[in-house]
């Protein structure tokens, strides 16, 4: 198919086929949502879905919430254009993963209860870590919403023909229904139905791809480098600066482990050695899609063409939807736009719910109520904090229509990366941490993340329009991590406090043994 008749796509008409698998899976999700609500009736229930969910049921769950239309999307579109070198975004996502398994996973689940900021907290001074830790939760879940939702007015806009603001409240709405009634027993199951989706729908569409290459991956890589050059198989054309490129790649990478809606998933799970099972798992899922969406990104750039890509969207977003008009015509068209729209409702969900467990568990509960609120009084909160962040994500989502947004979700995962990882994992391991350092490193990684991305040329240039930047790199990952653990380390250093020196020892006993048995206390 040329370039031509993919320009002449079906993309931006009413597609009949994505219309009914959108309602389908709203319609069933609703029912898991009507569902789960009549098991909601907890704050434990609301946030961790009473612990009862299985490693393998989780494991899908987190694959759900870490697969996003960026993933899907983005790296596809990313591939088409720049080859090889698209995959940088691919690889730091997944070699996270096993740092979260060997050294956050466990810990995570044996010294929390609903937030990463209980881990922190644990040793610490409450007040202080509690109110840093939540606006560095909010600040990472903001950007990732505002990323999310922006991306499902351009994607319905794009796919349906209805406007980017009824696209927008429409997301919200569904999503707010989810996490408002069903809460994290809903929020999972649309997440594991929303994983199974994805991965069913990508995988076809990538062995329809191969089928035209005889299923060898190396005729259709040598194909696309005879079609658009040797560039294609060669690193550099996404990332030049080698700095750069180890500056994004350190933030994809720390960032997954500081995560705030990855981060409570281990919570759900009914013990440690269920959250590190769950991590084992969704590192092998969440493997195979990237490799799958590879294929997707090569055959798009073949079967499609660079040119007629970039026709429809400069970022090459709508490849894989491209791809699968191709090879399988509007129906398969249909499906994999429909799945896509239910990736960006499932992760949106994900994100308000931990929204919300900052607001009400570490602020309003822990901060407020000093840790003395009635159950009725925290499920209240936390309902409200749901319903407030569903229409802040609206009213943000259409306030930045037509903006480039993708500069935000890797802020987000700068965010992650600078405020949470750095002072978690002190936390854990030095005994010397204070709360001083603690709250020093989240507010600094969390200030100088977002300061910097300001000064890059992804704002300066890209956005503002500006001639230079002040700050020479588009990420600012390899400042900012060190300079929060550096920050960290010297004010613990220099303000020395014993009395958070004294729970070392037992926190340590807990984050490997867990909890005492009520009997034993």
């Amino acid at each position: 198919m040329n370039a031509a008749a993919v320009v002449q796509t079906s993309l931006g008409k009413p597609n009949a086929v994505a219309t009914s698998f959108f309602f389908l899976f709203v319609l069933v999700t609703l029912s898991i949502t009507y569902w789960a609500a009549r098991r909601t009736k907890t704050t434990s229930e609301f946030f961790a879905a009473a612990s009862r969910i299985t490693a393998g049921q989780n494991g899908l769950a987190l694959a759900g919430d870490y697969m996003s239309a960026a993933s899907f999307l983005g790296i596809a579109g990313l591939v088409s254009l720049s080859g090889f070198d698209g995959l940088i975004y691919s690889v730091g996502f997944l070699v996270g993963w096993p740092l979260v398994m060997f050294l956050v996973a466990e810990p995570l689940r044996n010294l929390g209860k609903y937030t990463f900021s209980d881990v922190v907290a644990a040793r610490l001074r409450q007040r202080p870590i509690r109110i840093a830790a939540a606006l560095g939760s909010l600040s990472v879940v903001s950007f990732y919403l505002i990323a999310q939702m922006v991306g499902a007015g351009n994607l319905i806009k794009t796919l349906f023909g209805l406007s980017f603001e009824t696209a927008v409240i429409v997301v919200g709405s569904v999503m707010i229904l989810y996490v408002l009634f069903g809460g994290m027993i809903a929020t999972t199951w649309v997440q594991i139905v929303k994983a199974l989706l994805l991965l069913s729908g990508a995988t076809l569409l990538a062995v329809m791809v191969l089928s035209k290459f005889d299923f060898s991956p190396l005729k259709l890589f040598a194909e696309a480098a005879r079609v658009n050059g040797a560039g294609m198989l060669a690193p550099g054309k996404q990332v030049a600066n080698p700095i750069d490129a180890c500056s994004l790649g350190l933030a994809l990478m720390l960032g997954t482990a500081g995560l705030p809606h990855i981060l409570m998933r281990f919570y759900t799970v009914p013990d440690a050695q269920a959250a590190r099972r769950s991590v084992f798992y969704a590192t092998g899922i969440i493997g195979f899609f990237y490799l799958v969406t590879f294929i997707l990104g090569f055959g798009a750039s073949v079967l499609v063409g660079q040119k007629a890509i970039v026709s429809i969207d400069k970022g090459g977003n709508m490849a894989a939807l491209l791809l699968a008009e191709v090879v399988g015509g509007h129906g398969l068209m249909g499906f994999i736009s429909a799945v896509a729209f239910a990736t960006i409702l499932a992760v949106v969900a994900g994100l308000t719910l931990s929204g919300a467990a900052a607001l009400s568990h570490d602020l309003w509960v822990s901060v407020v109520r000093k840790g003395d609120a009635p159950e009725s009084e925290q499920l209240l909160v936390a309902r409200v904090a749901t319903g407030g962040l569903g229409v802040l994500a609206v009213v943000l989502g259409i306030s930045f229509k037509g903006q480039n947004v993708a500069f935000m979700v890797g802020l987000a995962f700068a965010i992650a990366a600078s405020a949470n990882f750095p002072a978690l994992v002190m936390s854990l391991l030095w005994r010397r941490f204070t709360t001083a350092g603690a709250v020093a490193s989240m507010v600094v990684g969390n200030v100088s993340s977002v300061l910097l991305i300001a000064l890059s040329s992804t704002v300066q240039v890209d956005i503002l329009h500006k001639s230079a930047a002040i700050f020479p790199l588009k990420n600012p990952g390899i400042v900012s991590v060190p300079l929060a653990f550096i920050v960290g380390a010297l004010v613990s250093v220099l303000a020395p406090a014993k009395a958070d020196q004294d729970k070392f020892e037992e926190i340590q006993r807990r984050t490997i043994l867990g909890a005492k048995p009520a009997a034993q206390k």
